[in-house]
């Protein structure tokens, strides 16, 4: 006698299948938004660093520029801009004021840990140079700027803090 073999046909996936494949998609896509959210924060943070190094070098030349006689300044005062508008603006060439002004900055970049509703020069948290290291605020001219943001980079370190 002859065994008679049952086959099925075809239908498609099992409910068992079909379970593993989403679970395995879900991780993937999991993952796929972390990484994301790494890129999109690490993107912020070069924008910082570079917006940070920007004005730091634009308040030393004004600093070198006021040092150096280009820039006239009262006898009291320490040399630094007195907002950090004036690097964007311009300030008068104390050597010869009939030239064009001296320009330090072409735009104030803005902190991109802010809200994006403020304007760049309220974004930045100020310190002026009679201000302790380690507790900066603002005062008569802009020595430092840092961010406002109190949140940690993904170096451990709080932003307004770099």
């Amino acid at each position: 006698m002859k065994a008679m073999q049952i086959t099925r046909p075809n239908r498609g996936f099992s409910l068992l299948e079909l379970l593993v494949t989403l679970a395995i998609l879900g991780v993937l896509a999991g993952g796929a938004l972390q990484l994301r959210e790494l890129a999109v924060q690490r993107s912020k943070e070069q924008d910082l660093r570079s917006a940070l190094r920007d004005i730091r070098e634009a308040i030393d030349a004004y600093k070198r520029a006021s040092d150096g006689g280009r820039l006239a300044k009262a006898a009291d005062a320490s040399g630094y801009p007195r907002q950090l508008s004036e690097l964007v603006d311009g300030v008068v060439d104390a050597r010869n004021p009939r030239a064009a002004k001296i320009y330090f900055l072409r735009r104030l970049p803005r902190d991109p840990m802010a809200q994006a509703s403020l304007p760049a020069d309220q974004t930045w948290g100020l310190r002026s140079y009679d201000s302790p290291p380690d507790a900066p605020r603002a005062g008569a001219d802009v020595f430092d700027v840092a961010s406002m943001s109190e949140r940690l980079g993904l170096n451990g370190r709080p932003y307004n803090g770099w």
